[in-house]
């Protein structure tokens, strides 16, 4: 009776929260971004090398990997200067021809496309040369022109973890935007979760160490749905609505589940069920869960779990350089 009463409370809540923005909610209604990379019809119809090229839809990072290895070093630049925004966002292409790809966007990012509110992943650190790599994913409101706080994150967690250690800042998906029906679902932690695990596994092609995740409140459900297709070593949730799982065993990673609250974080409201496809299920945090729970009582905010001088940056930074 009282699971049942549970979610009834969530269903009634998330029909007001959707039916409270009826006025507005398509246009917090975000679609993520699909089809083929801008320049693919080119990159395809290039013809240089006498033979077909990899098609960036299909081909793995794996694949992908060894056709740039194969690769003269003019070819690789005749590449990176003809179709850059293919080069600049694959998988599976060495770190470096990416930054020099996107290098209009920015140092060392290593993808940008600016269709709709704009995919962008940055890194801190040296990352052609770390000995661990971490991965950032944040939650809602984040495209190209939010982006910054989510890269301050990651510098300063790189600063924390040490040299040894690059952390990528991974707005590399459609995150929901503002308050609305996709906070509710899992649509978009959907295909976030398809794009995370192509990532993490172009991070294993380009012969990078398995990463540590670290997924901010909507990000930690893209992580929970990734979680059983990547390699990561870690998984840490801070802020968490849930991550689409009823405790660690179902999530079917060998990955340590780390997760943190902070007991002012506004997410300790948010029921944690899930009921016909709303809500992200149980609290990362709770006993029953099964992850290992990190201090956050001085965390003062949702968005402050990276903040120096918190329990949970020095936590985050142990697990980054492999001290946890």
């Amino acid at each position: 009776m009282r699971r049942f009463k549970q979610a009834l409370t969530t269903a009634v809540l998330t029909a007001l929260l959707v039916g409270s923005t009826a006025g507005w909610a398509s246009e917090s209604t975000e679609s993520a971004l699909s089809g083929p990379l801008p320049g693919t019809a080119a990159w395809l119809a290039d013809d240089s090398l006498g033979k077909e090229l990899p098609d960036p839809t299909t081909a793995t990072p794996a694949e992908v990997a060894v056709f740039f290895a194969d690769l003269t070093d003019t070819q690789q630049r005749r590449f990176v200067e003809d179709h850059p925004t293919v080069v600049g966002n694959l998988d599976g292409v060495p770190v470096s021809l990416r930054y020099e790809a996107n290098a209009p966007a920015g140092d060392q990012v290593l993808a940008y496309d600016p269709r709709g509110r704009g995919l962008i992943v940055r890194v801190a650190g040296n990352l052609e040369n770390a000995t661990h790599v971490s991965v950032i994913v944040p939650g809602s409101d984040i495209g190209i022109s939010t982006f910054d706080r989510t890269a301050q994150w990651a510098a300063d967690l790189q600063e924390e973890a040490g040299d040894d250690t690059a952390v990528i800042a991974w707005a590399g998906y459609t995150t929901p935007s503002g308050i609305g029906p996709d906070l509710a679902t899992g649509r978009l932690a959907e295909t976030g979760a398809e794009r995370l695990t192509r990532f993490t596994e172009g991070l294993d092609a380009a012969g990078l160490p398995a990463p540590s995740l670290f997924c901010h409140s909507y990000g930690s459900v893209a992580c929970g749905l990734a979680a059983h297709d990547t390699d990561a070593n870690d998984i840490v949730v801070m802020g968490s609505p849930g991550m689409r799982a009823d405790d660690v065993t179902a999530l079917g990673t060998d990955a340590h589940i780390w997760a943190a609250k902070s007991p002012d974080d506004w997410i300790d409201r948010v029921p944690n069920v899930e009921v016909l496809g709303l809500g992200h299920g149980a609290d990362p945090t709770s006993p029953d869960f099964g992850a290992t729970v990190l201090p956050a009582d001085d965390v003062p905010a949702h968005d402050e779990y990276f903040t120096p001088g918190t329990s949970t940056l020095t936590a985050f930074a142990a697990i980054a350089g492999g001290d946890l």
